[in-house]
C-alpha cells in the first residue's frame, strides 16, 4: 500500500503553507519543559517542591482504578503531613470528557485550591490541564480553547506524576479531551499547558497490567515516530525522538516480561518523556487523527489505537517516510549495514509490527468501526489532520477511509 491516491493539488498546497507559517513562528513561542524528578522514590520529594512554591491547598486529579489500587491515599497522606491540603477528584474516566473538567473545576473553585497534581497516565493529565485552562479563562469553555495557543493565560502550577510510560503528557503542551455529546475527540495545545514539575517514578509502574504496559508503551513509540517523520522537525527533536525509539525497543519487551524491573520501567518513562518532548516541538500525525476517533466514538484505550494504526499509516507513507524510517531503524538497532533506506524502512516497520505481536497486540480492531459512523469519523480525522500535522503525506477522505478499512 504506497501513499499515492489522488489529491486534491490546492488543499495539498494550502495545507503545506500553513504548516511553513506556523513552523517558522514556533521559534518565537516559549515551549518550556517542567522541572524534572526522577528515579525510584522520588516521589517522596514532591511534597517539599509543592510547599518550596507557597502552595498549601491542591486538587489531586486522578481515576477510580489508580484510587482503588492504594496509590491514592499515601500520596494524600504525604501532602497532608506536609501541611498541603488536599481534595481528590477520581471520576476520571479513559477518553476524559468535557463533564469531567466541568466536575473537577467545581471541587477545585469549591476547595480553593490553589495548584493542581496530576497522579495517573494521559487522562488525569489532560484533565488536570483542562481544568488549569478553564481556572485561568473563567469566561471561556473548553471547546472554545481547542486548537492552538486559545489558552493564552498561566494556569496554577501542575504537578505531574505519570503511573503510566507512553503518553508523554508530563512534558506536552496538549491536553485531549472528548465531548461526549458528538463523540469528538479534540485538543487544547498551548505552551501554557505544560507541567510545571514532572514526577518520573518507576516504582509507581511495576504494578501495571501487562496489556498497559504495552499499549502505552507503543504510544511511546508512535509519538517519537509521528514526531520524525514530520516536516516541523529541529535537531532536538530529531535527536529526542531517536532517543525515544531506541530506549523502547531496548527496554519495552523487558517491562512487559517483569513488571518489577525498575531498570526497564525507568528506561520506558524516559522514552515517553523524550518522546513527549519531541512532538510537543514537531506535532504528532494521521496516526492519532484516526487513533482519535476511536477513543471518542467507541473508547478504544488510546495507546492500543494507536499501536494497531500505527503499521498501516507507515506502509501507506511507503517511500515519503522511508529516510527517516531508516534513521529510526539504525537508532532501535534494527538497520542492516549495507542494506539501502528503502529496505531498512522496511525492516523498521516489521519490526513495529513483530514487537506488537510480542505484546500480544492485535493487527485490527475487528468489530469496533460501525459502517453507519464511518464517513463521520473520516471528516473528524481531517479536521484534526490538516492543515495542521506536518505529515509526509496529507490524505484526503479516500485515504482515511482505506486506512479505516485496513483496521476494520
Amino acid at each position: 500500500m504506497k501513499g499515492v491516491i489522488r489529491m486534491n493539488i490546492p488543499h495539498v498546497l494550502a495545507c503545506r503553507v500553513y504548516q511553513r507559517v506556523f513552523n517558522l513562528a514556533w521559534p518565537f513561542i516559549d515551549l518550556r519543559e517542567p522541572t524534572l524528578i526522577s528515579g525510584p522514590g522520588s516521589l517522596q520529594k514532591l511534597p517539599e517542591i509543592i510547599v518550596g512554591n507557597g502552595i498549601d491547598r491542591v486538587l489531586l486529579v486522578t481515576d477510580a482504578g489508580l484510587a482503588a489500587s492504594g496509590l491514592v491515599a499515601p500520596l494524600v497522606a504525604r501532602l497532608e503531613n506536609a501541611g498541603i491540603h488536599t481534595a481528590v477528584y477520581d471520576r476520571t474516566v479513559p477518553n476524559p470528557t468535557i463533564d469531567n473538567v466541568e466536575e473537577a473545576l467545581a471541587l477545585y473553585r469549591s476547595f480553593a485550591a490553589e495548584g493542581l497534581v496530576a497522579l495517573g497516565g494521559g487522562s488525569p493529565m489532560d484533565v488536570a490541564k483542562a481544568v488549569g485552562a478553564r481556572v485561568a479563562n473563567p469566561g471561556k469553555s473548553i471547546r472554545r480553547m481547542r486548537g492552538v495557543l486559545r489558552v493564552g493565560r498561566a494556569i496554577p502550577m501542575l504537578f505531574a506524576i505519570p503511573t503510566t510510560a507512553g503518553t508523554g503528557s508530563e512534558t506536552t503542551l496538549a491536553a485531549v479531551i472528548v465531548d461526549a455529546a458528538t463523540r469528538e475527540k479534540f485538543a487544547l495545545n498551548d505552551p501554557v499547558l505544560v507541567p510545571s514539575v514532572a514526577v518520573l517514578d518507576p516504582r509507581l509502574t511495576v504494578s501495571l497490567p501487562k496489556h498497559v504496559t504495552a499499549t502505552t508503551g507503543i504510544d511511546a513509540l508512535t509519538h517519537a515516530i509521528e514526531a520524525y517523520v514530520g516536516r516541523s522537525n529541529t535537531a532536538k527533536t530529531r535527536r529526542n525522538a531517536r532517543e525515544a525509539v531506541r530506549l523502547v525497543f531496548q527496554n519495552l519487551k523487558r517491562a512487559y516480561d517483569d513488571g518489577a524491573d525498575l531498570d526497564a520501567r525507568g528506561g520506558m518513562q524516559r522514552a515517553a518523556f523524550a518522546a513527549g518532548i519531541a512532538f510537543t516541538r514537531a506535532y504528532v500525525g494521521n496516526v492519532h487523527a484516526i487513533a482519535h476517533t476511536l477513543g471518542g466514538y467507541y473508547k478504544v484505550p488510546h495507546g492500543l489505537a494507536n499501536a494497531v494504526v500505527l503499521p498501516h499509516i507507515l506502509d501507506f507513507y511507503g517511500a515519503r517516510a522511508a529516510r527517516p524510517l531508516a534513521e529510526l531503524a539504525q537508532a532501535g538497532g534494527i538497520a542492516v549495514d549495507g542494506a539501502g533506506t528503502a529496505e531498512n524502512a522496511k525492516r523498521f516497520v516489521a519490526a513495529i509490527r513483530s514487537l506488537n505481536a510480542s505484546l500480544e497486540i492485535p493487527e485490527r480492531l475487528p468489530g469496533i468501526v460501525r459502517e453507519e459512523d464511518l464517513e463521520a469519523m473520516i471528516s473528524h480525522a481531517m479536521k484534526e489532520a490538516n492543515p495542521l500535522y506536518p505529515v509526509p503525506v496529507i490524505m484526503d477522505r479516500d485515504a482515511f477511509r482505506l486506512i479505516y478499512r485496513k483496521i476494520m
